[in-house]
């Protein structure tokens, strides 16, 4: 075996923002003992599009990795914790369901636990499926946790992520990044210049300078300075499946408890969120244009509201979509330059990491690698599928019909990946098996059911258990739930105690 013989030695970023220097982080963070070269190039004519503050559990993943104290991230993001998300009004106004992290308690003598839920409801228990749910109860309680002290209770598998400052985070990153060797130059990308083989050889700044690189990362958001502009991958329109191109958003101060849940709340033309952090809240309203005017969303967005307005209402524009190819010559997009899909189930940050460890996994050298591009662009395309598929179920299972938006995602056309999916489900009660996906069951499973689409049997094997005593473990296992969840401290005092965030 050969070494390396043309190893990358200069990595150029183009952008800032989350996209750009967990970027900067990721490959800063491998070679830091090295004499491999990592710039960022972040203009200070483009703002920061920062409205991104709900994330998913493997986010802290990707800060341990980093190793990064979790506490000290919390405290400088002004986060506060998630354990799912509240959906209101999706399957008819008035009705609200939840999704959890996490799973669903537990194998009962073999049998998928959600199996044997299905089996107590055909037998005539009523017992809510979230009932079931370490997070969903959580949820309801307003309750947090000392992760090392549910060990061996109920609670040990639950699952958080965060709600955190967008720009914050940015900044934080921003300072690890640069703590470990990272370059930053302020200046405007004018251009991508490719030498004769169509790589990218050089940036040039408005100012007249070049900038050199083997590899560039493009972190410009939708406009894609480098991948599109330069290289012309092209991208793939979804606006028929997510119709939703603009959002609204503001910021307001905090009244009463801070949830440990963000609210999704259907709305006339899309659905509006709420995302509490220590210091502020987060509130948005995702839209589509043919059925609502940026000047009715925001007053709608205003109208729904709690606590004083601290910001102007910024109106955000967007495609859903993605590149045909994200890694295309030596050019890999991030970010809202790769693709966006609206942040529903808060995914946007979990792109960009998942696309980071991908290519740590398939990491290049300065040699053509049409086969590893091929089958990364193959593995991103397949994440941004499935997580396009799961947006979509929230629409097209929806029983509204009271306003022209919701008439047309009950009629919707869907994609044939979901279409399988949702008749597999129907016939067997259970889901075909993917490979490292990122909504396990339990996801598909809670909106599923929050949606009122239920199966038409649940799986034969189960009815080898005595439905007596299968009914006495299940009602067992909720009440052990209940006790735990009751003895913990509630999400304020949680972080008033542990991760208080200063004052801004």
């Amino acid at each position: 075996m050969d070494k390396t013989n043309q190893p990358i030695n200069k990595f150029v970023i183009v952008g800032g923002g989350t996209a750009g220097w967990l970027a900067a982080a990721t490959i800063g963070n491998i070679f830091k003992e090295t004499a491999v070269d990592v710039e960022l190039v972040e203009s200070q004519d483009v703002g920061i599009i920062g409205v991104g503050e709900a994330t998913i559990p493997p986010l802290l993943d990707t800060i341990r990795g980093l190793g990064i104290d979790e506490v000290d991230f919390i405290k400088s993001t002004q986060a506060s914790f998630k354990w799912g998300i509240e959906f209101a009004d999706w399957h008819t106004v008035g009705q609200s369901y939840f999704h959890p992290f996490g799973t669903l308690g537990g194998t009962i003598d073999g049998h998928d636990f959600f199996q044997c839920w299905l089996k107590t409801q055909a037998d005539g228990d009523n017992t809510p499926l979230m009932a079931h749910s370490p997070e969903a109860q959580l949820s309801q309680k307003n309750k947090f946790f000392l992760p090392f002290e549910a060990m061996n209770t109920p609670l040990a598998h639950a699952k958080y992520a965060l709600h955190l400052d967008a720009v914050l985070v940015g900044q934080y990153l921003k300072r690890f990044a640069q703590n470990i060797g990272v370059k930053q130059t302020i200046g405007h990308v004018e251009r991508a210049n490719l030498d004769t083989a169509g790589n990218i050889s050089h940036i040039t700044l408005r100012d007249g300078n070049n900038i050199d690189g083997d590899f560039f990362i493009d972190c410009s958001g939708f406009k894609g300075l480098l991948i599109e502009q330069a290289l012309h991958a092209g991208y793939d329109d979804w606006s028929h499946y997510l119709p939703c191109n603009r959002a609204v958003a503001v910021q307001t101060k905090n009244v009463d408890a801070t949830t440990p849940y963000t609210i999704a709340t259907a709305r006339e033309a899309g659905w509006t969120w709420r995302i509490p952090l220590q210091h502020r809240t987060g509130n948005g309203y995702v839209f589509c244009d043919r059925y609502c005017s940026d000047e009715e969303a925001i007053a709608t967005l205003l109208r729904h509201v709690d606590g004083e307005v601290l910001t102007e209402p910024k109106i955000i524009p967007f495609k859903t979509g993605m590149r045909r190819k994200t890694w295309h010559k030596n050019c890999l997009a991030l970010g809202l330059a790769q693709g966006f899909l609206e942040p529903l189930e808060s995914t946007a940050i979990h792109l960009v990491s998942k696309t980071l460890a991908l290519f740590v996994r398939m990491f290049p050298d300065q040699g053509s690698h049409s086969v590893l591009q091929q089958e990364f662009n193959r593995r991103v395309r397949q994440d941004y599928e499935e997580i396009r598929d799961f947006l979509v179920l929230h629409y097209c299972t929806t029983a509204r019909h009271d306003t022209p938006f919701w008439r047309w995602c009950k009629d919707m056309e869907i994609p044939p990946t979901l279409a399988t999916k949702l008749a597999f489900y129907r016939a067997s009660g259970s889901l075909i098996p993917g490979v490292e996906e990122l909504f396990q069951p339990t996801s598909w499973y809670a909106v599923l059911t929050g949606m009122h689409v239920m199966p038409q049997r649940y799986n034969p094997t189960v009815d080898a258990l005595d439905i007596i005593k299968l009914q006495e473990s299940m009602r067992a296992g909720q009440h052990a739930l209940q006790g735990c969840v009751d003895k913990q401290p509630s999400h304020d005092e949680f972080l008033k105690r542990y991760c208080p965030a200063p004052k801004p």
